[in-house]
């Protein structure tokens, strides 16, 4: 039994024969075809009135938000506007894709993408306006091949909301204003599943071959992405086309003929050539654009073990999914992806799982319409599944805006599944999309707060606003007969309030992101987010290793290694108070949570050059950080102790960088010291001349002198000294590790110790003769 059409599908485009819809023709004399410009303005005779004048506005609106002050981007990426100069200027550049006119490397990704700007540049030149309107064009172009595709099956109004919803995703329009690879592979992938629909309409051959056509021009632009939603188009073509399963078969090796044709030539043009022929293949391990496909920007993607990239730009490592976020079903729920991609993610799977369980029961009158429904959410679904699957646990590099892929798919379901549900009418229908929308709204809300000082009323108008679109669903759907039609004036104003709600927080997203320049290979749309209040991430760990490398820096000041709050940011780190307040009179406020250490009754005063075993509160002996950490004796064999250079990682007292002399600059003082044994005030050293130091007593039973020709030296004003055997009124300065020499032209810093790199102690030097030229520094002195 051959299939039903609708009034959209019947084959002469018009009414279906037998009604008043189409125009009424005399026998014997050809129907009267409206001109072009009728045909443009009004559509196609079967559509509403408004939908034609609402597509050419809604295409103009999407043409104006993207094409808006484009030029504040410059040249956005700057390692994909090189390679579009380079091929503007040079034919070989042109075809491989190479960052440079001389033809050295190619980029890391294949050259279709690069192929628009390139031809743009020579007919208009070098500027931002000729790389990125291309791009912009290819939005507008994205958004009417969707709304024609949905309108096929589910009529005007369904593709007018998934056109609109496209439209406003955030991440739609970041990419379609910037010259990444994403914006072309998104529109081939649109045009690949509108032709696997065709095909699926009346078994076509040719609508499959296009859509291998596609998919090869996909691989051609970002490689392996391309073939995301491969899988899931294939099987539902081999279980739902209406043809014998032998054809079926046919026409999917014809498919996949197309496919390896139109992605395969140039592969095979770069891997037979030698290589000493072309240039370097960027990205790649051993000069092979196989090796690439499948490694970088294939399986490593996957399993996070990529090797290559010429691209730059990426971010540090952290959790499961390297600096890329945390791998998981909520990956793109995240602050880091939740306000690119899923305002309307939650809705789309709702409507795909209500929508599936309702064609299935189709009536056997209407069975094979609603086949064709289910099998076109079959297609859109299968394609956003996949893509949220392998988007949520890759292990590889992932940026936020990679969810580009996923926008036609939730913007199709979400248009297709609103306007099936209310067709159906009913209180069931009625409170699932009262569901939805408060779903929706709450949703909303949770990514608005996320940025709690940008728009703080936003969040608030669209939760209390789409509640209430949710609650007058409700009430229309229990309303009886006797005011059912006052009751579907308010289902109807209802549902257009949840629209508009469902579609202002990726509208704001959007505005913001169009009046915020975009430059760099690491892009984000909208205002910077944090983890949310309550739902605040733990730093990653390159984040936490420069908090502790900062406490080490700063333990020259007593207030130094304070856990602060952050600076604010984008997400990942952690929200900031921003400037620190004034007081009354005119001084610094605390920072927030910060307390003075409560001091105990019998503590004595701090003070410069304390020794090690009281300021860390050991016994003598006591190793504090831990077996690592190697004891350096200095002094007299009865008063040794352990000088311990570096304080455990977050001890809880200051480290010893409060002693005298460890200046912040090292040319605080650039007059140059005098001699110690010379007398007079030491204006770097705060010290008089050697022969006023004071002696230790000699204790019995004791050597004098030490072995290695050292003697104890004295400790005032908290600097170390070593007295040279031999030599009266003789100090050596010691050196501190991790610090700046004291000063670049100081002549008396020829002492005999230096710092030890594999250790991390001091080791002594070779003790100089006496009368020996110290060429070491700039201005040698006489030891």
């Amino acid at each position: 039994m051959a299939r039903e059409r609708t009034a959209h599908h019947a084959p002469d485009g018009g009414a279906q024969a037998g009604t008043s819809a189409g125009p009424q023709t005399v026998p014997g004399e050809s129907p009267a075809r409206p001109g072009l410009v009728r045909r443009i303005v009004r559509g196609r005779p079967a559509d509403p009135r408004w939908a034609r004048p609402a597509l050419l506005a809604l295409l103009a609106v999407t043409a104006a938000l993207y094409v808006w002050d484009l030029s504040a981007s410059k040249y956005a990426n700057q390692f994909y506007s090189a390679a579009v100069q380079a091929g503007s200027v040079s034919w070989k550049a042109f075809f491989f894709g190479s960052s440079d006119a001389a033809n050295a490397i190619t980029v890391d990704k294949p050259p279709a993408s690069l192929w628009p700007m390139e031809l743009s540049v020579r007919l208009f030149g070098l500027n931002s306006w000729a790389i990125l309107v291309p791009e912009a064009l290819m939005g507008v172009t994205t958004v009417g091949v969707l709304y024609a595709t949905v309108r096929r099956r589910f009529g005007a109004a369904a593709g007018l909301l998934s056109a609109g919803a496209l439209a406003l995703t955030p991440v739609a329009a970041l990419m379609f204003r910037f010259n990444n690879p994403d914006a072309m592979l998104c529109l081939l992938m649109v045009c690949a599943v509108a032709c696997v629909l065709r095909a699926l309409e009346a078994g076509r051959t040719k609508w499959l071959v296009l859509a291998g056509v596609c998919f090869g021009l996909g691989f051609l632009t970002k490689t392996l992405q391309a073939w995301l939603i491969l899988p899931a188009l294939a099987v539902v073509y081999a279980c739902c086309a209406p043809v014998a399963v032998r054809k079926r078969l046919g026409q999917l090796l014809l498919a996949g003929a197309a496919l390896v044709v139109s992605g395969g030539w140039w592969v095979a043009i770069v891997e037979l050539l030698p290589a000493s022929a072309r240039p370097y293949v960027g990205g790649s391990q051993t000069n092979s654009f196989l090796e690439l496909t499948f490694g970088y920007n294939g399986l490593g993607r996957i399993d996070g073990n990529e090797r290559g990239s010429v691209g730059g730009g990426h971010g540090g490592a952290g959790g499961r999914g390297g600096g890329w976020g945390e791998t998981g079903i909520t990956r793109l729920f995240s602050s880091d992806m939740g306000g690119q991609i899923s305002w309307l993610l939650p809705a789309a799977l709702i409507l795909l799982v209500v929508a599936v369980c309702v064609l299935w029961r189709a009536r056997r009158a209407v069975a094979a319409e609603q086949a064709a429904q289910r099998a076109e959410f079959l297609v859109w679904g299968g394609a956003l599944l996949m893509t949220f699957t392998i988007f949520s646990f890759m292990s590889g590099i992932f940026h936020q805006y990679y969810n580009i892929a996923l926008s036609p798919y939730i913007a199709a379901l979400v248009g297709m599944g609103s306007v099936l549900v209310w067709r159906r009418g009913g209180w069931v229908a009625r409170s699932v999309l009262a569901g939805v929308a408060a779903v929706t709204a709450t949703w909303s809300y949770v990514l608005l707060d996320r940025s709690p000082q940008w728009l703080p009323w936003l969040r608030w108008t669209v939760l209390v606003l789409g509640l209430l679109a949710a609650l007058g669903l409700l009430l229309s759907a229990g309303a009886d007969a006797r005011v059912r039609r006052r009751a579907g004036v308010v289902a109807g104003v209802a549902a257009g309030l949840g629209v508009a709600t469902a579609l202002a927080g990726p509208l704001a997203y959007t505005l913001d992101t169009l009046n915020t320049p975009k430059g760099g290979s690491i892009i984000t749309a909208g205002p910077a987010v944090q983890g949310g209040r309550g739902l605040r991430r733990r730093p990653e760990p390159d984040v936490r290793a420069g908090r502790r490398q900062g406490r080490r820096a700063g333990r020259h000041h007593r207030r130094a290694g304070l856990r602060g709050p952050g600076l604010p940011g984008r997400s990942g780190l952690p929200r900031g108070p921003g400037l620190p307040r004034r007081r009354a009179d005119g001084r610094l406020a605390r920072p927030a949570g910060w307390r003075r250490r409560a001091r105990r009754p019998d503590a004595r005063r701090r003070r410069h050059g304390r020794s090690a075993r009281r300021r860390l509160g050991e016994r003598p002996g006591q190793a504090p950080g831990g077996a690592e950490r190697r004891p350096l004796h200095l002094g007299r064999r009865g008063d040794r102790f352990a000088e311990r250079r570096e304080l455990p990682t977050g001890h809880p007292e200051a480290g010893d960088g409060d002693r005298r002399l460890q200046r912040e600059r090292p040319v605080a003082d650039p007059r140059p010291v005098p001699a110690l044994c010379g007398g007079g005030e030491d204006p770097l050293l705060h010290r008089r001349r050697a022969g006023r130091l004071p002696r230790r007593p000699h204790r019995p039973g004791r050597r004098r002198r030490q072995a290695d020709g050292w003697s104890a030296g004295g400790r005032q004003a908290g600097r170390r000294f070593r007295r040279r055997s031999g030599g009266a009124g003789h100090l050596v300065p010691d050196q501190r590790l991790d610090r700046e020499d004291l000063q670049e032209g100081h002549r008396r810093r020829c002492h005999l110790l230096r710092p030890d790199p594999a250790k991390g102690v001091l080791t002594r030097r070779r003790t100089w003769p006496r009368k020996r030229k110290c060429t070491a520094y700039k201005n040698p002195c006489t030891v």
